[in-house]
């Protein structure tokens, strides 16, 4: 497979994923017990975004030296474009996440060190199946179309059900799980694992539980897997160049839970942001079905998902002021 990825891009990329998450795990607290603040979500969120942006930047001057000018313009747009469509993807996931703390009752405080074990999950997961993804295509074309399917009808069912919002008490895995491990009744602080006592035939012994944050942090992890399944693909109809895929992939994955915590409090006010994701993904499918019939540019791609999610999240705070001020004259009026 062809790819830009050097032994030293390779390095410096994984440097500086290393060198990110050690700043948040020891010197912001990101594996200790910690609410975070929206002063401190908006700012990482901007240091996510700023170091992205800034490795595409780097990324073109090393290209535009090495590999020439049309090379580091058209892999850098790539990044970019790769990046914008995963973490507007991601946003759907943020809305899952947000009904999982809400179902099993995490406080803000225990909430991050989950996330934390999320994503590092989420990126070895997401590692393998871009390999992977990029040797199969590789190995046959024809699978594109298979993806450009799946992604069609994918945004087709998220237009439709994008009201419905899931049971999870009636969740099959949530049963699963709590029919095959031993689960604490209630939160144990941030620990995962605890130790018991209890007797057997008479005989006390140790035993270990599971904890509900235990549970929270599988249903975090199960659900980054299914959302991959859909932004994966998604990047493959701009580009099948390993490095850019897992690049711009983990990059957006990094700022994710800094942009779940600047959301949280304010999700329900982008309520026609999944009708925007539905196109963005049914838009995507359609240029995988057309990949060898017509080509469209990147530039156009970037274009028309910028376009899609910022109307939709216009459209949606637009439509939010409109409720508060109705709700407003209504309750003026009852008075």
């Amino acid at each position: 497979m062809e790819s830009i990825g050097t032994p030293w891009l390779w390095t410096s990329f994984f440097a500086i994923v290393l060198a990110m998450l050690a700043i948040d795990l020891f010197v912001v607290g990101g594996g200790r017990q910690h609410r975070v603040s929206f002063k401190e979500a908006a700012t990482w969120s901007g240091i996510w975004v700023g170091v992205s942006l800034s490795f595409a930047a780097a990324l073109w001057f090393y290209l535009d030296g090495a590999a020439g000018r049309e090379v580091a313009n058209a892999k850098a747009l790539e990044f970019v474009t790769g990046y914008l469509i995963e973490k507007s993807l991601a946003v759907d996931n943020v809305f899952v996440w947000l009904m999982l703390f809400g179902f099993f009752a995490v406080p803000p405080e225990l909430q991050k060190r989950v996330l934390l074990f999320g994503i590092v999950g989420a990126i070895v997961m997401r590692t393998a199946m871009v390999f992977a993804g990029v040797w199969l295509i590789a190995q046959f074309h024809w699978l594109l179309y298979v993806f450009g399917a799946f992604l069609l009808l994918t945004g087709i069912k998220m237009w439709w059900l994008a009201d419905d919002k899931p049971d999870l008490a009636r969740n099959p895995v949530i049963h699963w799980l709590r029919g095959h491990l031993k689960v604490t009744e209630g939160l144990e602080q941030e620990r995962f694992f605890v130790t018991r006592e209890e007797t057997v035939h008479g005989v006390p012994r140790a035993a270990r539980y599971v904890t509900p944050l235990f549970l929270v942090l599988v249903l975090v992890e199960l659900s980054d897997l299914i959302f991959a399944v859909d932004s994966i693909p998604a990047i493959f109809a701009v580009t099948i160049d390993p490095f850019i895929v897992l690049t711009s992939n983990i990059f957006a994955i990094l700022g994710l839970r800094a942009m779940y915590f600047l959301l949280a409090d304010m999700a329900d006010r982008f309520s026609l942001l999944k009708y925007g994701l539905a196109i963005v993904l049914a838009f995507i499918g359609i240029k995988m079905l057309l990949i060898d019939l017509v080509k469209i540019p990147v530039s156009l791609s970037l274009g028309v998902v910028a376009a899609v999610i910022a109307t939709s999240i216009v459209l949606s705070l637009r439509l939010d002021k409109r409720a508060q001020t109705s709700g407003s004259k209504e309750v003026a009026d009852a008075r």
